[in-house]
C-alpha cells in the first residue's frame, strides 16, 4: 500500500514556549524598527513646518505628519500587545521549567531514601554497640598493661616522716655552707711584717713567715697555713 499511496510524512513537534518567545520578541524588534523610522519622518516634518508659513502647503505637510503619527501609534500597540504575549509565555515556561525541577529534585530524594534504607540494612546497631564495647574493654587492658608495666620492686620502704626530717635538715645545711663569716675572720687577722730584721741580713737571704688562721666551715675548723 505505501508503494501505491506513498507514506505519510511525520509529524514535524509542536513549536515550544521558547521557540514562540523567540518568534514574538523577533516581530517585536521589526516594529521597533518601524516606529524608529516613522519617528525620523517626523522629526523631518515638524521642521519644515516650523519654517513654513500658513498656507495650504503648511496644512498638507501637517496631513503627513498626523498620518505617519498615526502609524506609529498603531505600532506601538502592536508592540506593547507583543510584548506582553511573550511576558506571559516567559511566565509560563518559567513555571513549567520550576516544575520539572521539582520533580527531578523529588525523584533524587526518593532515590536517596532507596539508597538510605538499603545502607541502614547493612548497618546493625546492635553490632555497633557490641564494637563500642570491645574497644572499651580492649582500652581498659592496655591500661592495666602499662601500669604493669611501669610498675616499680626492688625499691625499699621508706618511711615518709624520716623523709621529711631528712629533708629539713638538709636545708639547714645548705644555709650553714652559704655562712660567709671566716672571710671576715681572715680579713682581721695580723699583717704580715715586712722587710728583713737588721740582726739577720748577714746570716738569711730570704726567711718565711708563717700565721696560722683557723677557718670555720661548718661546724669543724680547719687550720690553713700561709707561707711568704
Amino acid at each position: 500500500m505505501n508503494r501505491f499511496f506513498g507514506k505519510a510524512k511525520p509529524k514535524a513537534p509542536p513549536p515550544s514556549l521558547t521557540d514562540c518567545i523567540g518568534t514574538v520578541d523577533s516581530r517585536a524588534e521589526s516594529i521597533d524598527k518601524k516606529i524608529s523610522r516613522l519617528d525620523a519622518e517626523l522629526v523631518k516634518y515638524k521642521d519644515q513646518i516650523k519654517k513654513m508659513r500658513e498656507g495650504p502647503a503648511k496644512n498638507m505637510v501637517k496631513q503627513k505628519a498626523l498620518r505617519v503619527l498615526k502609524q506609529k501609534r498603531m505600532y506601538e500597540q502592536q508592540r506593547d500587545n507583543l510584548a506582553q504575549q511573550s511576558f506571559n509565555m516567559e511566565q509560563a515556561n518559567y513555571t513549567i521549567q520550576s516544575l520539572k525541577d521539582t520533580k527531578t529534585t523529588v525523584d533524587a530524594m526518593k532515590q536517596g531514601v532507596k539508597e538510605m534504607k538499603k545502607a541502614y540494612k547493612e548497618v546493625k546497631i546492635d553490632q555497633i554497640e557490641d564494637l563500642q564495647d570491645q574497644l572499651e574493654d580492649m582500652m581498659e587492658d592496655a591500661n592495666e598493661i602499662q601500669e604493669a608495666l611501669s610498675r616499680s620492686y626492688g625499691t625499699p620502704e621508706l618511711d615518709e616522716d624520716d623523709l621529711e626530717a631528712e629533708l629539713d635538715a638538709l636545708g639547714d645545711e645548705l644555709l650553714a655552707d652559704e655562712d660567709s663569716s671566716y672571710l671576715d675572720e681572715a680579713a682581721s687577722a695580723p699583717a704580715i711584717p715586712e722587710g728583713v730584721p737588721t740582726d739577720a741580713k748577714n746570716k738569711v737571704n730570704t726567711f718565711s713567715v708563717s700565721i696560722s688562721i683557723s677557718v670555720q666551715l661548718g661546724e669543724d675548723f680547719m687550720p690553713i697555713s700561709l707561707r711568704t
